[in-house]
């Protein structure tokens, strides 16, 4: 079953040309019933889908695994105070994930994205990822070569260094990947296709696809 309606995807696609706090307050029941309420039953449902494929899943809820619309701008010289798409970060730990791994997936009103990966490690995580792909760069490249992730998340992704220390600058010019200070991979999706009653059956085919490359990357700190 889908959890959405035509309304959520509007509602997302109205809020960036309406993003001020009159607008979202005038608005804030239609927000609770197509967005807020929606976005819970169905991460809900994706967690308890993932679980049959990842049991250290089984104690975490939607609600810690989901992230506030509201926007900190305290830092920020954009001052706009929502979000303009809604997202999860699925994790033993929820959002609050401390190691960078988990599922992250984002619903806006202009696509949905899948991600995967290490986003932004700890520098003690980053140096056992960088050994176990110094130790095991085969591997890594037979997982991002591999046939359905290129056609369906392409690359992996991520901000590098410009140099990088011995050992590991040995296998730069051959495993370019381990300048990487960020391992991350996603797949976009039309905004719609949360509207279909497949839609969790489909991330959860995707998923599998990546799980491989996940693993790579959690190993590397276990």
């Amino acid at each position: 079953m889908s959890h959405f309606t035509p309304d959520f995807i509007q509602f997302l696609r109205e809020l960036p040309a309406n993003n001020n706090r009159e607008w979202f307050l005038e608005n804030k029941k239609r927000y609770e019933k197509s967005v807020k309420i929606p976005f819970e039953q169905f991460i809900s449902e994706f967690i308890e889908e993932l679980e049959k494929e990842d049991n250290r899943l089984k104690d975490i809820s939607a609600k810690e695994c989901i992230f506030r619309i509201n926007r900190d701008v305290r830092f920020s010289k954009d001052k706009s105070p929502y979000k303009i798409q809604v997202s999860a970060l699925i994790s033993p730990t929820g959002r609050k994930s401390v190691h960078g791994f988990g599922i992250y997936i984002e619903l806006s009103g202009e696509h949905v994205r899948l991600y995967g990966g290490a986003y932004m490690p700890s520098s003690e995580f980053l140096q056992k990822i960088r050994e176990k792909i110094y130790e095991n760069p085969k591997q890594l490249e037979e997982l991002v070569t591999d046939k359905k992730f290129k056609e369906n998340f392409g690359e992996i992704r991520g901000e590098q260094n410009k140099r990088i220390k011995k050992p590991f600058s040995e296998i730069v010019e051959k495993h370019p990947l381990i300048l990487n200070k960020s391992f991350y991979y996603f797949k976009e999706y039309e905004p719609e296709i949360v509207l279909e009653k497949d839609f969790v059956k489909q991330l959860i085919k995707d998923f599998k696809i990546i799980q491989p490359l996940n693993r790579f990357f959690e190993e590397a700190i276990n």
